[in-house]
């Protein structure tokens, strides 16, 4: 029978989420912040120690290992479960003090250290299938971090339970912990050949039993308005100036459509992130999201067509447009490869929980894996209200996702 300890991946976890290891959106470094590899060389430690192979961590926060293959079987394909060991930039990841709630009870929980803040199971309907389960929260004054330490706990407590058990056969299983996910850099510096993987699995997925297999594509958009400059005191009829035409752009946006906050489901959509400059030469930029590339492309030519007819309305001011690619859907690869997601399906079956297939409503590092190669669907941790202070994870879960990825591994052996 497989069955992970709830305390000893509880305490595990926890471990890892009084790590800071928020990166940084704004850095041009690799990884963005140099606080990622101290969980880096953590985990690097930790797997040397438990005894896998090919073990190191580099210069960019990457971390590699190999589990050996056991298997009497000539062929089976080597797999591998990634996470990522940042935290999101949204919220503070400084000095988290994780708690953990025993035989959750059903009732609000109230954080020590923010009294106004109200962690309840009316609005997080999910904490109801966790009463009499031990749940974990943060303290109130920073987020958790189960995005994405629930993913590493899990794939460190699989890992743990495959080499206490050799009787479970399995082919090579890598493992890759990657920094920079949540700036969405997750994989630019790592390295294909060191994973050595025909397919994979991105543990960084929410409630038990889900499999998401399709994302977004995503691309941004770079909008710069050019004024036109003279000296304020003798500006009559002759300035444009261009942060109002970029305000005016911000203006022209369709109100009920067309954004991130009147969309849901397979409806894409177009974000404004950031506008900066001065009165000569305004900067506008967007995220472009949508599950098909016509989509994307379709929501592409209508933001221009709103720019270039706001500007037109400003004489002497111009415009140019820039898309830039940032990944793209999953599905594209796993359509060829359908297996991969099939083998998910039957492993968490196997843990007791019903299938739930969704689709992400944005991207994992297994989106652009999968198009370096590595088709890469992702599988639930249990994370809940993730990026916030009011993030929490059941225990039940975290240690269902470590046993989804034993059973996982055991698929792929025995259908090999």
């Amino acid at each position: 029978m497989i069955q992970i300890s709830q305390d000893a991946i509880a305490e595990r976890f926890m471990r890892y989420v009084r790590i800071d290891t928020q990166s940084d959106p704004n850095s041009q470094t690799h990884p963005t912040t140099e606080k990622q590899k101290n969980l880096s060389r953590l985990l690097c430690q930790e797997l040397k120690e438990l005894g896998l192979t090919q073990v190191e961590t580099d210069d960019y926060g990457y971390v590699y290992a190999t589990i050996p293959s056991n298997s009497d079987k000539k062929k089976v394909p080597a797999i591998c479960f990634c996470a990522h060991v940042d935290t999101a930039p949204d919220c503070s990841g400084t000095n988290v003090k994780p708690i953990l709630h025993r035989s959750y009870d059903g009732t609000d929980i109230h954080f020590p250290d923010d009294s106004n803040l109200i962690l309840s199971p009316t609005i997080s309907t999910y904490l109801n299938e966790h009463i009499n389960s031990h749940i974990i929260t943060a303290s109130g004054l920073t987020l958790l971090g189960s995005d994405d330490k629930a993913g590493v706990a899990a794939i460190m407590q699989a890992a743990i339970f495959l080499l206490q058990n050799p009787t479970i056969k399995h082919g090579d299983i890598k493992i890759a912990f990657t920094p920079d996910e949540e700036v969405g850099q997750g994989t630019a510096k790592i390295d294909m050949q060191k994973i050595g993987a025909s397919f994979g699995y991105t543990m960084d997925g929410g409630e038990a039993g889900s499999l998401e297999d399709e994302t977004f594509s995503a691309d941004a958009a770079i909008i710069n308005v050019y004024g036109v400059i003279t000296h304020p005191g003798y500006a009559k009829n002759k300035l444009v100036n261009a942060l109002k035409v970029a305000g005016a752009i911000l203006d022209a946006l369709p109100k009920n459509e067309f954004s991130p906050e009147t969309t849901e489901g397979m409806q894409g959509f177009v974000h404004p992130t950031s506008i900066s400059g001065i009165s000569e030469k305004a900067t506008l930029q967007f995220i472009v999201r949508d599950f098909t590339l016509e989509g994307l492309a379709a929501h592409h030519r209508r933001l221009q067509q709103i720019a270039a007819d706001t500007v037109a309305k400003f004489p002497g001011a111009t415009m140019d447009y820039t898309e830039v690619e940032q990944y793209r859907n999953m599905k594209e690869m796993l359509n060829l490869h359908p297996h991969v997601a099939e083998y998910a399906a039957e492993a968490i079956q196997r843990t007791g929980f019903a299938v739930k297939k969704e689709s992400i409503r944005g991207g994992t590092d297994g989106s652009r894996l999968s198009y370096m190669g590595m088709p890469c669907p992702n599988i639930y941790t249990g994370m809940q209200n993730i990026h916030s202070k009011l993030e929490w994870i059941g225990t039940r879960d975290l240690a269902k996702a470590a046993e989804t990825i034993v059973h996982l591994s055991m698929v792929w052996e025995e259908k090999s």
